[in-house]
């Protein structure tokens, strides 16, 4: 991975936003999103028929506008334009997906309700499937790396959830949550030491 302390996350700064900085991250995010999907490019059946990674597509392209392109009027007016769109196809599929909140390596793994608190900061390869909620409760989750939330898992409050960790089905979690270790339950405890890169939740080499 090439120019990979970019990317890093950090729980405890109150300042750190994962969020793309520049052409180059830009291209990154689109490259690890692919793979996240199990693609190494896009076709345009994909596109056509991949209605969670075309929502997800324009995300990051409104991301790079509003971190990068911002200043410039027309790319504003661009961006403006896709925001409208990407609205209109995540009220279609049950989203509430702010920008600027997901690392690179997102799968939105199928349409149905997701709904995330834009303040919360989640980092790289995050697999979350719907009827989930990441939300604000006396504060906002900060979610590491390589997180896989199941379906119907709440996640609220001002907690910290490590990296490493497989979230089951149905899970709530208001607590601080360490590496490596999946988690489960009303409210979630710690019910493996696996990780969940062991639980083998993501494409074939697309965690190394």
């Amino acid at each position: 991975m090439k120019n990979v302390e970019i990317f890093s996350f950090q729980f405890h700064s109150s300042e750190n936003k994962i969020m793309i900085t520049d052409k180059a991250t830009y291209q990154y995010y689109l490259e690890r999103d692919l793979k996240a999907y199990g693609l190494t490019e896009l076709s345009f059946y994909n596109y056509l028929w991949m209605d969670s990674l075309r929502f997800q597509r324009r995300l990051r392209k409104i991301e790079y506008l509003e971190n990068v392109r911002r200043k410039n009027i027309f790319f504003r007016a661009y961006q403006i334009g896709l925001e409208i769109i990407n609205h209109r196809l995540a009220t279609r599929l049950g989203f509430s997906i702010p920008k600027n909140v997901f690392g690179a390596g997102l799968c939105l793994v199928h349409y149905g309700t997701i709904v995330v608190s834009p303040q919360s900061k989640v980092g790289e390869n995050c697999r979350i499937h719907p009827s989930t909620s990441i939300g604000d409760y006396n504060g906002v989750p900060a979610i590491g790396n390589n997180v896989y939330i199941g379906p119907g898992a709440k996640l609220f409050g001002k907690i910290t959830i490590g990296n490493n960790v497989a979230i089951g089905a149905n899970a709530v979690v208001n607590s601080d949550i360490p590496d490596n270790v999946t988690v489960g339950g009303i409210p979630a405890k710690i019910i493996s030491n696996k990780t969940s890169i062991q639980n083998d939740v993501y494409p074939e080499g697309f965690i190394n």
